[in-house]
């Protein structure tokens, strides 16, 4: 099918509906993260550079915020094309009109978180792109994308797993900006995954469920190597990168 046009808007220009939808109450979140985002793909942190990766034949993601934004745009680059293979199922074509624009949006949504990471990498390493992740490879063939379980589950788990690994790079990132902008997409993706679970587990207090959320009333944060294993397990990614400077906890 062909995919819906994915425009980035910065907060001031956009014009919202303040409805009480999910629909809205997603592409809200969206805009924000966008507007607020012009920011970091404008920006150029010498310090970011800190510990240069030499070529090779397996890309490393690096150390400092290089390293941490190689790692969230490798998990945004894995979101967006789940989503893309959704929209081209024959589960979303003939899906409920509320799972069909929250899919849509999601879709969107990781489309440009993509795009964004891409740009700023791209600004903060002044254009030279064998310290950018390159573009993953993909297989999805474990996802039955005419099944409803099977879409929603893995997008349950991506989300889920998403949140968590912003979580805990957090307290990796050493540039105040980018920890602003890593504030506001997280905020994005956990409601991406409150959304998804909303829809597809019947618990009415699954969207903050105790697998997720702590005594504390606090999301789950993961170490960037607990997030890459549970990835590398998923074998959606077929391109091979390493991690190897990038703290462990």
């Amino acid at each position: 099918m062909k995919k819906p046009i994915v425009k980035v808007q910065a907060v001031e220009d956009a014009q919202v509906d303040f409805t009480n939808s999910r629909r809205n109450f997603l592409k809200i979140g969206s805009l924000a993260v966008v507007g607020s985002g012009l920011l970091m793909a404008c920006s150029s942190d010498d310090d970011m550079m800190n510990t240069p990766m030499k070529p090779g034949p397996v890309f490393d993601l690096g150390s400092g915020d290089l390293g941490i934004l190689n790692y969230a745009y490798a998990l945004e680059q894995l979101e967006a094309a789940f989503y893309t293979n959704v929209l081209d199922g024959s589960y979303w074509a003939g899906a409920s009109a509320e799972e069909r624009l929250i899919l849509e949006d999601l879709y969107k949504h990781e489309v440009i978180h993509r795009d964004f990471f891409k740009a700023a990498l791209m600004a903060a390493a002044n254009g030279n792109a064998d310290v950018v992740l390159p573009d993953l490879e993909f297989d999805f063939s474990s996802v039955d994308f005419s099944s409803r379980d099977s879409v929603l589950g893995t997008a349950r788990v991506l989300e889920d797993t998403g949140v968590a690994a912003y979580n805990g790079a957090g307290k990796l990132i050493q540039t105040p900006d980018y920890l602003v902008i890593a504030g506001k997409i997280v905020s994005v993706e956990a409601r991406h995954a409150a959304a998804i679970r909303s829809i597809y587990l019947e618990d009415p207090k699954a969207f903050a469920g105790d697998d997720v959320v702590d005594g504390n009333g606090l999301d789950l944060a993961l170490a960037p190597p607990a997030v890459l294993s549970a990835v590398k397990d998923t074998g959606f990614i077929t391109t091979e990168f390493t991690a190897n400077q990038l703290p462990t906890s």
